[in-house]
Formats: C-alpha cells, sequence, structure tokens
C-alpha cells in the first residue's frame, strides 16, 4: 500500500510537512507523527498529498471530538477511540509503538555513523545511507545474543 512516513520533532517542524510530502511521488499509505504534528494543517496536508492515507497522530490531551459531526475526521474517530480504550489501547490499536522504534533506530545510526551526509549528490547520499545501514546492521549481528531454550531437567 504506498510508502510510510514518519515525522520527528527536530528534524522537521509541523510547517514544513507538505514540503517534505512534495519529495514523495508516489502516495503514501501511512504518515506516523508525535503529538507535536497534531493540528489540522498536518491532517490537511497529508491528505492533500495521498487522499487515502492513513493519518496516526495522537491528538492532545485536551482535545475534543467535534460535536455534531456527520462525517468525523480521522483525527475525532483517534479522540474517540483514545476515550474509549485510554491512549495505550489506541496505541496498540494503531500501531503507533512502532515510531519509538524507529526514533530508536534513527538515534543509534546518528550516534554511530553520525548526525549528517558527506555526500554531494542525492544517488551518492543514497549510497552513503544504505553502507551505514549495513554496516550498522553488520555491528547489531556482532552484538545479538543468540539464545537456546533448554528444557528443564526433572529429577
Amino acid at each position: 500500500m504506498g510508502e510510510h512516513v514518519r515525522a520527528f520533532r527536530g528534524l522537521i517542524h509541523a510547517s514544513q510537512v507538505e514540503a517534505l510530502l512534495d519529495q514523495i511521488d508516489a502516495p503514501i499509505g501511512q504518515f506516523t507523527a508525535d503529538g507535536a504534528y497534531d493540528g489540522n494543517p498536518t491532517y490537511d496536508a497529508v491528505t492533500r498529498h495521498s487522499p487515502e492515507a492513513v493519518v496516526i497522530i495522537p491528538p492532545r490531551a485536551n482535545a475534543l471530538e467535534r460535536p455534531n459531526s456527520d462525517c468525523p475526521t480521522q483525527r475525532d474517530r483517534h479522540i474517540a477511540a483514545i476515550n474509549a480504550d485510554g491512549r495505550m489501547g489506541w496505541q496498540v490499536e494503531t500501531g503507533y509503538g512502532k515510531r519509538s522504534l524507529v526514533e530508536t533506530a534513527i538515534g543509534r545510526y546518528k550516534l554511530i555513523i553520525g548526525r549528517r551526509l558527506r555526500a554531494r549528490s542525492f544517488a551518492a547520499q543514497q549510497t552513503e545511507v544504505a553502507i551505514g545501514c549495513t554496516v550498522l546492521n553488520r555491528m547489531l549481528a556482532c552484538a545479538r545474543p543468540k539464545s537456546v531454550r533448554c528444557a528443564k531437567a526433572t529429577a
């Protein structure tokens, strides 16, 4: 179903979402961001780019559903789900917890490989990132323990 876009505070500002999406030619299937991106400008930018895209942004704690709405927006449905199942239930239902795994991976990449790209052309930058990911994955594979379950010995 299309690409997934994840926005992280510190990397782009909410007002830059449209410019980020303009760089993607294909329609996106899902846009996930943290609460700093909650608001109509972000939802509108994603909808203009990909009308069928699922937007997963946690609403603010004081967010309210629009009253008497015949056609609830994605944001209204998120607010209703949080009111019904709680924030943690909403996170499990939408898969929002995967965002933290992506943030951790990007943080690890920046710490080990570096915070900026050194290549100048876009093609060379893509190669640089691919090499960095390969190196990082190889390092993580070396550090990952290999566990084996043993059957309990009974006397």
